[in-house]
């Protein structure tokens, strides 16, 4: 099977059955998505395929074949330099354990991305707005998917609410 991930071609042996979280863990030693509930219900696992979020505990690796997967390792895009947004999680203490961090912020790259799209979520309020706020009920409500254990949520909303802030419109 063919994948792009992290922005380089790959070829996986891997049998069909294999979720897309098993193959990036086990068959190409990519750790940093992590195995939470193994049921979609926490977000740990949360990476990107060609940009819109995923939980890959639920998605079996042939259904991705060809398309392009970003995993924590591939947010820099290749540079030393870390994203702005976990620049940000550094600066507001957006974690604590780090368990849920890489799929915090896979989740967040890909919700950012949507409001920039002006894809509404169950709570936006103006949905014929050509921007959309990210106040406090919608940054929750597009977040909600992903679970932190140790409780930074305030450090994580004031991370993303900063790189959002600088996203031009």
């Amino acid at each position: 099977m063919h994948y792009i991930i992290n922005a380089q071609p790959m070829d996986v042996i891997a049998d069909p059955r294999t979720s897309l979280l098993d193959m990036l863990r086990d068959n190409l030693g990519l750790m940093g998505t992590k195995k939470g509930c193994n049921q979609g219900a926490c977000g740990a696992c949360t990476v990107l395929v060609d940009g819109e979020r995923i939980n890959a505990c639920l998605a079996l690796a042939v259904q991705y074949e060809g398309r392009e997967i970003t995993t924590v390792e591939g947010l820099s895009g290749g540079s030393d330099a870390l994203h702005p947004l976990q620049s940000a999680f550094i600066e507001h203490d957006g974690f604590q354990c780090g368990y849920c961090t890489p799929g915090q912020l896979c989740s967040a790259i890909g919700m950012l991305g949507k409001i920039e799209r002006g894809v509404p979520s169950a709570v936006t309020a103006d949905l014929s707005a050509e921007t959309m706020a990210l106040d406090h009920d919608e940054l929750r409500e597009r977040m909600s998917g992903n679970l932190c254990r140790c409780g930074a949520y305030n450090g994580i909303a004031e991370a993303i609410t900063k790189v959002h802030a600088k996203v031009p419109a």
